[in-house]
């Protein structure tokens, strides 16, 4: 190749990049793709998934008459929830006084029992998965460290929560029990991974200050890695109980004890009402566990990014307004 044809080469090179508007920012359509390229990348997936889901509905004629029977079966068997589910049980017969007499309700033993099975298993769950998640972190030990233990916590996810459960209740026997160490496996898999993901994503910075001056392992982690990924680390523990709460719903259905017993009971029974109104009971306490996510992770927040509760525990529920109003003169 001559010299002519060399410089040649290289024009054409430079006139094709400058009129390439993913290469060239100062292009006319470099604005028009940087602005749409989200959007086409959505419609593109949209589009893949109404093709994958054609070829897995064999009649779609299914979905027309799907609203009608729905609103039949809300009217005719859903609503109203039937509320006595939260009245005393017949037997065995309740001692408690009469305005505390909800507590002998199997509403409140099971959802009680779902909170302790949920509490425990993320307490135990938590205390194992930190550690291998600081083991599963590449940004902190070789790949002959954080590999292993990467797939000793995708091995306690790989199943589900409910097999788990159904194994745990042939080793143990029905119960609680099964039903935490079914959880508490879940929980180090799950948990697990979310943690050493949010200890790769600290900043570097820190990190290379603190090899700077020599700390080891130790120090790095609990002194740098924990407290610089508490705010993570707090909100996903807080989820992965409310995670659990709601999974108790599912392994009580194996006899893995909590409100999941009672739900699968009025469901052989065909009792919906009573199933509805479990299932309302459930959402408002997932409601007051996401309050109580709130005010945990304000202690743990830097300044100005998410606010602490104002001092009166109806602030995180009543407007400025109305709390001023209800504050003595």
């Amino acid at each position: 190749m001559n010299l002519a044809d060399e410089f040649l080469g290289e024009l054409n090179q430079d006139l094709s990049d400058t009129e390439n508007p993913m290469i060239n920012p100062e292009h006319p359509l470099s604005s028009v793709w940087f602005t749409s390229r989200w959007f086409l990348l959505i419609a593109l997936l949209i589009w893949l998934s109404v093709i994958i889901t054609n070829g897995m509905v064999d009649s779609w004629g299914r979905l027309a008459n799907g609203g009608e029977n729905l609103l039949i079966f809300i009217d005719e068997s859903l609503w109203p929830p039937d509320w006595s589910v939260i009245e005393p049980q017949a037997y065995p017969v309740c001692t408690q006084p009469e305005w505390l007499d909800f507590t002998c309700s199997t509403a409140w033993i099971g959802v009680v029992e779902t909170l302790k099975i949920a509490f425990v298993a993320t307490i135990f769950g938590m205390i194992i998965s930190l550690p291998l998640s600081l083991f599963a972190a590449r940004n902190l030990n070789p790949w002959w460290l954080s590999y292993p233990s990467r797939f000793i916590l995708a091995a306690s996810r790989s199943l589900p929560s409910i097999i788990w459960a159904i194994f745990f209740v042939i080793l143990v026997g029905l119960g609680p029990l099964a039903g935490i160490l079914a959880m508490t496996v879940y929980t180090i898999g799950y948990l697990g991974k979310l943690q050493y993901e949010a200890i790769e994503g600290v900043s570097r910075p820190p990190l290379d200050a603190s090899n700077a001056m020599g700390h080891g392992w130790l120090e790095r982690s609990f002194g740098v890695i924990i407290p610089e990924s508490a705010n993570g680390l707090i909100s996903q523990a807080i989820f992965m109980f409310e995670y659990n709460f709601r999974h108790g719903t599912v392994i009580g259905i194996v006899g893995a004890g909590g409100i999941g017993y009672y739900i699968n009971l009025y469901l052989k029974f065909l009792q919906y009402d009573k199933v509805i109104a479990y299932l309302v009971l459930i959402f408002i306490v997932v409601l007051l566990l996401d309050l109580l996510s709130i005010v945990a992770r304000s202690f743990f927040t830097e300044e100005g990014d998410v606010t602490r509760p104002p001092s009166p525990w109806w602030g995180i529920i009543l407007p400025s307004a109305m709390i001023d109003l209800l504050k003595p003169k």
